[in-house]
């Protein structure tokens, strides 16, 4: 699925950069955007949206 690369800012848990940052890591890639494509590409390709998106998870919630 290649096409034009599109800038984007996000902010995220630090938790969940230090996750994301370990897998890229453990996987060698060069950087934090391929490991962010690595997973929007597995949930467009094997993910079940149901699965993904149909139960809220909130890690951090106060709940």
């Amino acid at each position: 699925m290649a096409g034009d690369n599109v800038p984007l800012s996000l902010e995220i848990q630090a938790d969940a950069l230090t996750y994301l940052d370990e897998m890229m890591e453990k996987h060698d890639m060069p950087d934090r955007g391929k490991a962010i494509c690595a997973l929007l590409d597995y949930a467009i390709q094997d993910g079940d949206p149901e699965v993904i998106f149909g139960e809220i998870r909130c890690l951090r919630c106060e709940d």
